[in-house]
């Protein structure tokens, strides 16, 4: 289930001798992999863990909640904070923005916060150029045909956009056999499973 690809050097950040500036957790994942399901539970469980909500252009699913999963906002919008640099990575992910917001993750790592991003591949591998000391975490599905039954069951995209999915899902799925990208990988075959190899992972990299 996990395999660890690289080794962190970096030890936990102190001001003054006190102060601690919280870690930032990166997890990865393809549509449909279940990395959002396992946010919220470990969310739940962690007081001292925050997700950074990222902005987007599309619209919510289901029972998304604007500032609660997401910012939803128009591209015009979208596009006055890239302008500005508010961004600390951003990506067109099938023709819908999405970004997150640099400010708010430098705020709660002041604070003391862990902070958790939930972002696709595309925007991982911009995390990684300027936020090495960040932790990266690659959510995968146990097979291609596991992710398709996945994005067919949530109902949210058509056969010809679920396929666009599983072609990408298949090209990242390569991407991040190289260590230099990901440094925790979990196969998702149980959520339950998952979830306690993902929290062993936080626990661990906190006390490094």
């Amino acid at each position: 289930m996990l395999s660890k690809r690289a080794a962190f050097t970096t030890s936990t950040v102190r001001f003054g001798g006190s102060s601690r500036v919280g870690r930032l957790f990166v997890i990865s994942a393809s549509s449909g992999t279940g990395k959002t399901t396992l946010a919220h539970v470990l969310l739940k469980e962690d007081l001292n863990l925050i997700q950074s909500v990222s902005y987007t252009t599309r619209s919510p699913r289901g029972n998304e909640v604007n500032e609660k999963d997401y910012h939803f906002v128009t591209m015009k919008e979208f596009l006055e904070i890239k302008r500005k640099k508010g961004f600390l990575e951003w990506a067109d992910v099938f023709g819908r923005y999405y970004g997150t917001p640099k400010k708010e993750v430098a705020e709660h790592q002041k604070n003391g916060k862990d902070v958790l991003l939930l972002i696709d591949v595309q925007g991982a591998k911009k995390i990684k150029k300027i936020r090495p000391d960040a932790v990266f975490i690659f959510l995968a599905p146990p097979s291609k045909e596991e992710l398709r039954k996945r994005l067919e069951k949530r109902g949210t995209e058509s056969k010809k956009e679920i396929n666009r999915r599983l072609r990408v899902a298949t090209r990242e799925l390569v991407e991040l056999n190289d260590p230099a990208l990901c440094d925790y990988r979990i196969v998702n075959r149980d959520i339950n499973k998952a979830r306690e190899v993902l929290r062993a992972i936080i626990n661990a990299e906190r006390n490094h």
